[in-house]
Parts: C-alpha cells; structure tokens; sequence
C-alpha cells in the first residue's frame, strides 16, 4: 500500500515505513539510542530526501524514546539529575546546528554533508565500540588468577576528576565536574540538527567511557535527555526549514512506540558485553553501506545546463 508524503514530495510503502519506525523503536530500547543514526539512512534508502528525512526522524525518535524512558523508569535506571546536565549543553547544540544547518542547505551542500558526517562518526565509533566490546566479552570469559595478571584493570579517569564544578550524581555512583556531560551534551545536541540523529551512538560511549556512568543507568539516561534535544530540533526545523514531513513522522511514530517496548524487553534480558557489540556492529554495518552509496557511481546520470529564457 502506497502512501504520498506531501513534503518529501514521494509516494512510499506504508508497511515498509512502518516496519523502519518498529526497528527504530526496539534498537532504542535495546540499546539506549534515539535510532537516527540508522532511520535517517533507512529513510534516504527508500527515496526520501535528505533534508525531509534529517528533520522529520528527529520527530519519530522523540516517541520511541519517550516509550523507551518509561519503562526504564519502572526500574529506577534513570539518572535524572545527570539527564537534566547533558540536556543543558544538548539544548545549545542543537540550535547553533540547525544554523549550520540552513545555511549550508542554501549553498546546496546540506546532502553531502549528512552522508559524510554520518560515514566518519559511525566509521569512527562504531570501531572503537567494536574493539572495546571484544576486550570486555574476553575478559568477562577470563576467569581470574593470583598472579595471571588477569583481573581486569579500573579505568583511571584523573582529568575528569581534576575539572572543577564538581557535582554528585547519586543515582550514577559518580563526584565529577558538570564540564564533561554539557560538553558531550553540545557536541551531541549539533549531531542531532545536522544528521538528524539522538546522539545516542555518541551519548552512550561517552557517558561509559568518559564519565564512567554504571552501564545499566547509561541507557535510562540517554533517553531522558535525546527526548528534549530531538523535540527542540524538530521545532527548529519545523519553524526555519519547513522540512517535517507530519505524515512520515505518524508512520515512523506508530512503529517507534510499539517497537521500542519490545527492545526494553529484549534488552534487560542481555548482558551489556553483549549489547555494546551488537550496536557496534549494526554501527558499522550502516557506515559500510553509506560509504559504499558515496563512492560507487549513481545508477543515472543527470546533466545540468542553464536554462534559456
């Protein structure tokens, strides 16, 4: 069945939309992400343009991160306090990306630009996860020995303990500057304008390996704060771009919520070794194809010319 977005300009598979927003939906509550990083790529697969397609699943991850924080809520793995920091750089991030934003989709470099961003920081961190997840599956199936040198190490964190503005974040476990979250919260608030994303592929290594979060309250607290970033993008792009395709995103939406229950289910049912290494594969995976639609010649060739008058 054939639906007509009136914005993307495009007549799309009702079903196919509807089955990208429930995958969305249960990576976001497997894993702790807003999904963009892999329904933004889906949605250009299938004809939608990148611009429509940036703003628009922006809207979508809002509901299927809301579904997600609820159920994570029930098991008191928010870490609220923590949410509310990242969101203050978040908020500011997000508007000087979608500044960035308009003005390179005047210049008509806006396309190009979502695709390499998405190529280098899923190539990027998708093989960092990637490696770190193989190091910690090993070492959880190395028993320790006196003497072996097989205990695992604590990660030493001296700089961020050295930051001032120190705060306490009980439900984390953790006495550290606020500097690090509101940096990590701006950097990934500008990914989410430009790429259309929740930041989450950037959010959750960042918040295991540069603030030390607990893995468990990591993914709980992802969620909080891409729900506020993504809901404030998706205003921005609504009001200077005009870029929400409402149809799409109802679509998306439907799928997202009732997917994201399922992926809560999944995820609390594995261990996180596990986890981390299926989402830097599925990181990767999509980076792969990206970076392959980039460099292989398009299947028709246009000429552009100057029109007569």
């Amino acid at each position: 069945m054939q639906i007509y977005l009136p914005i993307a300009e495009v007549s799309v598979n009702f079903f196919l939309l509807l089955g990208i927003g429930g995958l969305v939906g249960v990576l976001s509550g497997m894993f702790g992400v807003g999904g963009g990083f892999l329904i933004t790529p889906l949605l250009f697969f299938v004809g939608i343009p990148p611009a429509v397609a940036v703003a628009t699943s922006a809207n979508q991850i809002v509901a299927s991160s809301i579904s997600g924080v609820l159920a994570h809520l029930k098991r008191r793995t928010v870490d609220l306090k923590m949410g509310t920091v990242l969101l203050t750089g978040g908020l500011a991030g997000a508007g000087i990306g979608v500044v960035v934003f308009n003005y390179l989709r005047q210049l008509g470099q806006v396309d190009l630009l979502v695709n390499l961003c998405y190529v280098v920081f899923l190539g990027i961190v998708g093989a960092l996860m990637f490696v770190e997840s193989l190091r910690a599956l090993r070492r959880a199936r190395t028993p320790y020995r006196p003497g072996t040198g097989t205990k695992p190490k604590r990660r030493q964190r001296y700089w961020v303990h050295a930051l001032p503005l120190k705060m306490r974040f009980r439900v984390s476990g953790l006495y550290i500057s606020v500097i690090p979250p509101v940096l990590v919260g701006f950097f990934v608030g500008i990914l989410s304008a430009i790429m259309g994303v929740g930041g989450g592929f950037i959010m959750v290594p960042a918040m295991i390996y540069v603030l030390g979060m607990p893995t468990k309250v990591v993914v709980g607290t992802s969620l909080f704060q891409i729900i506020f970033v993504t809901a404030f993008t998706t205003l921005l792009h609504a009001t200077t771009n005009q870029t929400v395709d409402m149809a799409l995103a109802v679509v998306l939406l439907i799928g997202g919520v009732v997917g994201a229950q399922f992926g809560t289910q999944i995820g609390a049912r594995m261990k996180a070794e596990q986890l981390r290494i299926l989402l830097a594969a599925l990181v990767l995976a999509v980076c792969g194809k990206l970076a392959l639609d980039l460099l292989l010649p398009p299947g028709e060739i246009y000429s552009i010319g100057p029109v007569g008058v």
